[in-house]
């Protein structure tokens, strides 16, 4: 069971009545209330609709770092981004190159394993190659970004 201070309870009501919080804080912030009011685990659980491993975070959570460290997320590890500067404008230049004979179009997956024969990266997903082209707004045919589509003869 938590102990919450006078000023405690007051800080996590006005984080509750401010409305600004995502769901899963304000949800955390009403668990650490009942619970300072002595409801038992299930009663919290079943009341809000998690799990007893999630009240039981709660109270983990509030025993490492206090109320702060029950209504603020934790900053996510900086996950690497699929590609970097130089490898995306790599991708860019074989995106715009000549379209391997054969073909009408670059593929996802032909410009992934370009990328990766050319050893610009050891491994890359398709949907990341996606999501770069797409946050630069080309698009693999279209003549208006300046993409090469093989002229049908």
């Amino acid at each position: 069971m938590i102990t919450l201070s006078d000023e405690e309870r007051e800080t996590v009501e006005t984080f509750i009545r401010r409305g600004k919080a995502n769901a899963r804080n304000v949800t955390r912030a009403h668990i650490l209330l009942k619970d300072a009011e002595g409801w038992s685990i299930p009663e919290l659980a079943k009341t809000f609709g998690v799990s007893p491993t999630t009240v039981g975070n709660v109270r983990k959570r509030y025993q490492e770092g206090g109320i702060d460290g029950v209504l603020k997320d934790k900053a996510q590890a900086k996950r690497r981004c699929g590609l970097d500067g130089m490898e995306e404008a790599i991708l860019v230049a074989i995106a715009c190159s000549p379209v391997p004979e054969g073909h009408d179009h670059w593929t996802l997956r032909m410009l992934r394993d370009k990328l990766m024969e050319l050893d610009v990266v050891e491994h890359v997903s398709a949907a990341t190659i996606q999501d770069r082209l797409k946050k630069m707004n080309l698009s693999r045919g279209s003549a208006s970004t300046g993409v090469y589509r093989r002229k049908s003869t």
